[in-house]
């Protein structure tokens, strides 16, 4: 950048990108002092190089700004693993706790990797597997749409499902409009309450009588 771009001519690209052609360093660094910018190289690897004048702190922040976004939708986008237990003799009840597991990575935009595993003779009869993952693919259809079918490698068996983001933004904009409605309901409950507490007549205490000493 500026002072430390050694090769000379270059290939410049102005503030406006517009094409300028092939200068002199020393002339395209005028330029840029003159516009109270900065000259950049941004393409090293060609001869001439490919330098711009442009603001550099600027720059620097859209492309930070850029990384971290970048970083955030991969983070968003990770895979998460949901095994079926050790073997097919899994309890339906624990199969129904993992496919709520599975729908909340979903929810929140994970794709999500089921696994089967085998134990002993239980790979002869794979056929529980694939009607076990037919089931949780019909479970969660709504939320959900399959990116890998059902395979076997070895011992294992797996599926990949993948978001399906207008099912799930339909589903939240449903939740969202319902909790409103609750806590509209909630509030005219309590606004109706509230005349009928101030309205009612207080309850006078019993007079007590006297007693002579």
């Amino acid at each position: 950048m500026n002072e430390d771009i050694r090769l000379s001519p270059i290939r410049l690209i102005d503030q406006d990108n517009q094409q300028v052609g092939v200068v002199e360093t020393h002339e395209a660094m005028r330029m840029a002092r003159e516009a109270g910018l900065d000259l950049v190289e941004i393409q090293a690897d060609l001869r001439p190089p490919v330098c711009k004048i442009m603001d550099y702190g600027k720059y620097r922040f859209e492309l930070s700004k850029k990384e971290r976004g970048n970083r955030a939708a991969s983070k968003q986008a990770e895979m998460k693993e949901v095994r079926l237990g050790r073997s097919q003799k899994i309890d339906e009840h624990d199969v129904e706790i993992r496919v709520n597991q599975a729908r909340r990575f979903l929810m929140e935009g994970h794709k999500v990797q089921l696994v089967q595993n085998f134990r002993g003779r239980e790979i002869t009869h794979k056929n529980i597997a694939f009607t076990r993952f037919n089931k949780i693919v019909t479970d969660l259809g709504d939320i959900s749409k399959v990116e890998t079918p059902p395979r076997q490698m070895g011992r294992r068996m797996s599926m990949i499902l993948a978001p399906d983001k207008p099912k799930i933004d339909a589903i939240k904009r449903k939740e969202a409009k319902e909790r409103e409605a609750a806590e509209a309901s909630k509030q005219q409950a309590e606004a109706e309450q509230q005349p009928a507490e101030s309205n009612a007549e207080p309850v006078e205490a019993p007079a007590t009588e006297a007693t002579e000493s």
